[in-house]
Formats: structure tokens, C-alpha cells, sequence
């Protein structure tokens, strides 16, 4: 019988003052709120269906602390490629103060001025899958809801803009791996949040 073959598991950070209100929260370290505390740390049961190889995530403190609330600081590396897209000049604004000046503006289509393009988180998103390809066994990543996006986008063979076809909660489980067969890449399991109490 043919071995099961590794997967990715992806999980968005917990839950934030910005992530609550929709606020672009790129590089501004914005800590977790307590709310967001309590999810991570439900995260632990759940993430023990699998045995990970590798752990990596995000540098910015409301990954890297979910990551550590759910049981796997100790063993995790950062990657800054894990990071969320850079929003430039529109960091910390929600999208309905971006559209009030430029009312068909999308994220996917126009990136952000003095930020980064999707092009740009694309090529993040294939350095990341590129180097968990090469690990042997399953992978555990902690990042941020655009990234996530995008990485799955990229392990479809999408373009990076096909992100926009994927929403993701705080605190969710997302799981990229294979068909039964081993060779197509595929999405297992999207935005999961079964494991969250109320």
C-alpha cells in the first residue's frame, strides 16, 4: 500500500483588534487579543491528528504567539517569507476607507501603493511551498489570512490573484496536500474552525 503522502497545514493567527474591525494589518506588530489567545489555545487538540516534520511561522507576534499557544513554539522556525502582504500606504485601513477614494480598488488587482503586489506575495508563497516540498513528512505553517490565501492559490497552480476566491478566519485549519493518487496537489480542507468553542 502506497504511503500517505505529506501535507501542508495551514493556520491563520488568532484573532486581533484590526482582524476584527477589517483593518489591513501587514507589518504593524498588533498583538493578540484575548479573544485570540483563547482560539489559539484551542488549536492544540486539533492540530494533533498529524505529526509534523517541520514547523515554521510567521515572525509577527500574532502568529508567532499562536503558534506557541498551540504547542509548537519550541520546535518552530521563523520565515519571514511567511509574513503578511505589505499594505504600504494602506496599513491599518479598512477597505471602506480605500474605496472612499478610489471606489474599485481591490487588493488582488491593484496591490497598495509603496506596498506589495500579488505578484509579490506570489513569489513568497512559491519559495515557501518550494522549500516544503522538500521536506519528508507534513509541515505546519502559522501565518496571516492574505499570505494563506495566496499560498493556496499557488499550490493549485493558480495565479496569485486566485486568491480572491478563498476566505479564511482567525484561527482556522486549512490542510494543501495530494489526490489518492500522489501526483495532483490539491485542497483537502478549507477555513476549518470545528475546533473553536462558541
Amino acid at each position: 500500500m502506497k504511503p500517505k503522502p505529506p501535507v501542508l497545514v495551514l493556520v491563520r493567527h488568532g484573532e486581533t483588534a484590526w482582524s476584527r474591525t477589517g483593518q489591513h494589518t501587514g507589518r504593524t506588530d498588533i498583538p493578540l487579543l484575548e479573544e485570540g489567545r483563547r482560539m489559539a489555545t484551542e488549536l492544540r487538540h486539533a492540530l494533533r491528528r498529524w505529526n509534523f516534520a517541520a514547523v515554521w511561522t510567521s515572525p509577527l507576534s500574532r502568529a508567532s504567539e499562536t503558534c506557541a499557544l498551540s504547542g509548537y513554539g519550541e520546535s518552530a522556525e521563523l520565515r519571514t517569507d511567511l509574513m503578511e502582504w505589505d499594505y504600504g500606504t494602506f496599513e491599518g485601513k479598512t477597505k471602506g476607507e480605500i474605496r472612499a477614494t478610489s471606489p474599485n480598488w481591490t487588493i488582488w488587482a491593484d496591490g497598495v501603493p509603496c506596498g506589495e503586489s500579488a505578484r509579490d506575495v506570489g513569489a513568497r508563497a512559491d519559495r515557501i511551498i518550494a522549500e516544503a516540498r522538500s521536506v519528508e513528512g507534513n509541515v505546519l505553517l502559522f501565518s496571516h489570512g492574505h499570505l494563506l490565501r495566496v499560498l493556496a492559490a499557488r499550490w493549485l497552480g493558480l495565479p496569485p490573484t486566485e486568491g480572491r476566491l478563498f476566505t479564511l478566519n482567525t484561527a482556522s485549519i486549512s490542510v494543501l496536500g495530494f489526490d489518492s493518487e500522489g501526483d495532483q496537489q490539491v485542497l483537502q480542507l478549507w477555513n476549518d474552525t470545528t475546533h473553536l468553542r462558541g
